[in-house]
């Protein structure tokens, strides 16, 4: 499976989030060190996500992070108060190019999924037939994550939690062995589910980030499974995913 994280906070460079730290999504590209049976290496591409004056911006390559002589220098001079940045393990049979590399945006939303959903496409025909044909029609890529941000985004005018956790639920319901780690930003705050995939979370007096795996040795906390994280840079709140949950 994939790895990703999210960053609020103080504005730092795109460097000494993902490639500088000891365990960086860098380094996590070749060395993962949770992967739960989800793949070995992270090598199907990568993408940043950040924040120029409110726009979000990204950047994507179909190549491994490590393959990229040009993203050293292109990291380390962006400052940005809100990241997403993620490195792919493809699933077989996905198309390995750049258009399959989270982040997903639209607007001023950044996007990413960490798993997969079993038995597609036919697990999840019925749900997607409840998309507008347009939004079928103009999928990222023909692919599970595409079509869960395309889901979430259908439901995004219930708010961004409700939209992200209705949308696990529905999928995770349909297909029940389905990895379903979904990373929602707006600049603003981070939403995050963890459904049969680590996650883990990272708070300071002024910053919040998540992470799939911790990429220093202190100040990290594991979220249990099947639960929602709601987070600004100065509040964070987790919830369970299904009722009754303790």
């Amino acid at each position: 499976m994939c790895r990703h994280l999210a960053y609020l906070g103080p504005a730092v460079s795109l460097a000494s989030l993902v490639l500088e730290p000891p365990h960086s999504l860098y380094r996590q590209s070749w060395a993962p060190s949770d992967m739960r049976g989800g793949g070995s290496v992270n090598a199907d591409g990568f993408g940043l996500g950040w924040y120029a004056d409110g726009t979000a911006v990204r950047y994507r390559r179909s190549v491994p992070i490590w393959a990229d002589e040009s993203l050293p220098a292109l990291a380390a001079s962006i400052n940005s108060t809100a990241v997403l940045a993620a490195v792919r393990n493809g699933t077989v049979g996905a198309p390995l190019t750049e258009i399959a590399v989270a982040p997903y945006t639209k607007d001023q939303w950044l996007f990413s999924h960490n798993g997969l959903i079993s038995g597609w496409p036919g697990s999840v025909s019925k749900l997607a037939e409840a998309l507008p044909v347009s939004e079928l029609l103009t999928l990222d890529a023909p692919m599970d994550s595409a079509l869960l941000w395309a889901l979430v985004q259908d439901r995004l005018h219930l708010g961004a939690p409700e939209a992200v956790a209705s949308v696990v639920r529905d999928v995770a319901a349909v297909a029940q062995d389905s990895r379903l780690n979904l990373l929602l930003t707006d600049g603003e705050q981070i939403v995050a589910t963890t459904w049969t995939h680590s996650l883990w979370v990272r708070r300071t007096t002024d910053s919040v980030a998540v992470s799939s795996e911790p990429w220093t040795t202190e100040g990290w906390e594991e979220i249990p499974d099947r639960s929602l994280l709601l987070a600004t840079k100065n509040t964070l709140a987790v919830t369970p995913l299904l009722e009754g949950r303790q």
